[in-house]
């Protein structure tokens, strides 16, 4: 935090900024730590999701991926903690337990990967189409 208050300076206005939460600042550098959940029910919310991690600490964040057409689970989820010992007692506690009828696998959640950066893969030109 001090690092942030150097930058900042005496800038009042960003120093009341929202985006310096100390939750996101945990987040950001990498404290918190992230599991991947797999497995999840498509009935399974994401308060219910939290409310099963939360026997093993403090949940910071409790999020399940959405099919954007559909507007239906994926079956995944992440769920973050803030200490190491807690999300390790939470993938010791979880993996493979049942969860709204289906078995879960719990793992720590890996870094995203940018492959192509967002760019379409070329995959050359169009068949052209037979006559007939």
């Amino acid at each position: 935090m001090a690092a942030i208050a150097r930058v900042i300076g005496t800038n009042s206005a960003l120093r009341r900024s929202s985006l310096l939460s100390p939750s996101l600042l945990t987040f950001r550098r990498g404290i918190a730590y992230k599991l991947f959940v797999g497995g999840l029910s498509f009935f399974t919310t994401e308060k219910g999701l939290s409310e099963a991690f939360s026997e093993y600490g403090q949940v910071m964040e409790a999020k399940i991926v959405m099919n954007k057409v559909s507007d239906r689970s994926k079956g995944f989820g992440f769920v973050t903690f803030a200490s190491e010992d807690e999300a390790e007692n939470a993938i010791t506690g979880m993996n493979g337990k049942a969860l709204n009828g289906r078995v879960i696998f719990i793992d720590y959640a890996k870094p995203k990967s940018n492959i192509g950066d967002g760019m379409p893969i070329a995959r050359g030109p169009p068949e052209p189409k037979a006559d007939n």
